[in-house]
């Protein structure tokens, strides 16, 4: 018992780091506008942050492909230390950058230059976590295994949100800098949890594959591309659903920014509470495939009417997040042990990772960014209410072509 709970924190903790942080910059996003670009154009700032928000994301997947390739070679365990490491490194940098007021263009620079490493840093965090508590469960509790990482991840949003929501309540916004040290702290506990902890027995087992994507692409490529096409709807919905959402309140129809956080940190608290309930039910009740491809579709019938109601103020906006956070919480309950089924030993981190993060990096990502660019092209602010409900319906018919093995024995 207290190995499988060592276990759980491990995985737990690693993912509430990574979504903290990129929780953090995109929800600060107004306030590392003003600090690290001119001011003189605030709808131009607001696309350079998210740009730098979209460029962590983009370097994701050269970051799967080297975490990914040392978790299927070396093992599980190697790649949960070394994420977590430089993970906690980046965030603390980000603490003690210069603004644009002190260090002028090299401010910017140096904040994307750190988003990037970050990126590379994080392209291997979560999925070679969800592979290692996936691979270290039983047949009937791979769901609730697998949303581990996503309690985690949510706890990391939930925590960014509460912190954000402090930051912007506070006079002249000056605890920005504290926000993103405390995720110094949070590193270091990953690490001392996770030094101690043996390889899943699955991984120790394993083929050595020389190059593990290759065998991927090689074996099964409409599986990649159906699992690529999942995790794209996914992140877009993600991203616009719990992040873009805030800013896009405060921004395009004037909610208070702390308001419209506070309201966002209801419904991560929210999530927290249905990831494991719906993990629960993909393992006992009802097939992780069925459960996703029913939530995406649900929700794309509901967006364009979620975000008319987000934009008619306190009450709307309540209505509208608490409804995105409880069918994204669905998904996350689910998602991790389904993606983690589909490809075998031998190269199912690499195959899981580069498209979980090509799908979450480089779709969910740029999210933000194109639905500003959208908005801006369109002169209307619900066109991100198409764009999201698109996402929705390419992930509910990707999760259909995925592999349906809930209760099936993993190799």
């Amino acid at each position: 018992m207290e190995q499988r709970v060592r276990i759980a924190i491990a995985g737990a903790l690693g993912n509430l780091l990574e979504w903290y942080d990129f929780g953090l910059y995109g929800l600060l996003a107004p306030v590392l506008a003003e600090r690290f670009f001119p001011a003189h154009d605030r709808v131009a700032a607001l696309l350079a942050v998210y740009g730098g928000f979209a460029a962590g994301f983009a370097m994701r997947p050269l970051g799967a492909w080297w975490l990914g390739q040392l978790g299927d070679r070396r093992g599980r365990r190697s790649v949960l230390i070394l994420s977590v490491t430089l993970m906690g490194l980046a965030t603390t940098v980000v603490g003690v950058l210069p603004t644009y007021a002190q260090a002028g263009l090299a401010a910017p620079v140096l904040l994307i230059l750190v988003r990037l490493f970050q990126g590379i840093s994080v392209g291997g965090e979560f999925v070679d976590s969800v592979t290692y508590l996936v691979e270290s469960s039983s047949v009937r509790h791979r769901g609730i295994a697998g949303s581990v990482a996503n309690i985690g991840s949510t706890a990391g949003m939930l925590l960014a949100a509460g912190v954000s929501s402090l930051v912007l309540s506070g006079h002249g916004h000056g605890d920005w800098r504290i926000a993103f040290l405390l995720g110094g702290v949070v590193a270091g506990a990953a690490y001392f949890v996770r030094r101690g902890l043996p390889e899943t027995p699955v991984a120790a087992s394993a083929v050595r594959n020389e190059a593990p994507l290759r065998q991927a692409i090689r074996r099964q490529p409409w599986l990649l591309l159906a699992t690529l096409a999942f995790t794209s709807g996914y992140g877009i919905v993600n991203y616009l659903s719990m992040v873009f959402l805030p800013a896009w309140a405060h921004e395009f129809h004037g909610m208070a920014e702390a308001q419209a956080l506070r309201l966002n940190t209801a419904g991560q608290g929210l999530a927290l509470f249905v990831v494991p309930v719906a993990a629960w039910l993909s393992d006992r009740w009802i097939t992780r495939r069925a459960l996703l491809a029913l939530t995406f579709a649900a929700e794309a019938g509901l967006t364009w009417e979620a975000y008319r109601l987000a934009g008619t103020g306190t009450a709307g906006f309540w209505a509208a997040q608490l409804a995105f956070a409880f069918l994204l919480a669905v998904v996350m309950g689910t998602a991790p042990a389904m993606l983690a089924e589909q490809f075998p030993p031998g190269y199912r981190v690499s195959a899981h990772a580069v498209a979980f993060n090509l799908g979450i990096g480089v779709a969910g990502g740029t999210a933000p960014m194109i639905a500003v660019a959208l908005i801006h092209a369109s002169g209307s602010p619900m066109a991100p209410a198409i764009y999201q409900a698109a996402a929705c319906a390419l992930a509910a018919v990707a999760a259909l072509a995925l592999h349906n093995r809930s209760r099936e024995a993993l190799d």
